[in-house]
């Protein structure tokens, strides 16, 4: 048998010890601030990189506008006329995307970026070509649910040649 101690029990009736209560009000206010505070890093964390994400994208997508119209731009100051200046546009857009093959859906991209290379061959405003991209940009984006840019993410694996 296990001995009993020697404490005495609190008597029934005895009122609790207010300093106890009030330890007990102060721990439980700093258990609930850390928890608070946990949960404010990890959301401020998470907001973070969700931005980070976004600035990203949003920096990779205005490289690759600048580069493919700096590139459209050298293209047509060669071109004599506007229908070449859209052969040349698309033909540049093809090689960009890596597409040697004809579908539908690339047809139609293509036939879409024709007034980007026509803007930018015309300049009847310095606003015209970033309004005609941005209208081509806005027209991809609805019809594909996703941005023109992310086509430039995509890795084309070299095809081997087989030599028999």
């Amino acid at each position: 048998m296990i001995p009993e101690t020697d404490l005495p029990a609190p008597a029934p009736d005895a009122a609790p010890d207010p300093a106890i209560e009030a330890r007990a009000a102060v721990l439980a206010r700093l258990d609930a601030a850390k928890v608070a505070a946990d949960v404010a890093e990890t959301a401020y964390r998470a907001e973070a990189a969700r931005r980070t994400e976004e600035l990203a994208r949003e920096r990779a997508h205005a490289w690759r506008r600048a580069d493919l119209m700096r590139s459209l731009a050298g293209t047509l100051d060669s071109v004599p006329d506007a229908e070449m200046a859209v052969a040349a546009g698309q033909a540049l857009l093809r090689a960009r995307l890596g597409w040697s093959d004809d579908s539908e859906a690339r047809a139609e991209v293509l036939a879409r970026f024709a007034p980007v290379a026509v803007a930018l061959f015309e300049m009847e405003s310095e606003a015209a070509p970033e309004a005609a991209l941005a209208t081509f940009e806005e027209w991809y984006a609805t019809t594909r649910q996703s941005p023109f840019w992310y086509l430039f993410e995509h890795y084309l694996p070299d095809t081997p040649l087989v030599d028999f």
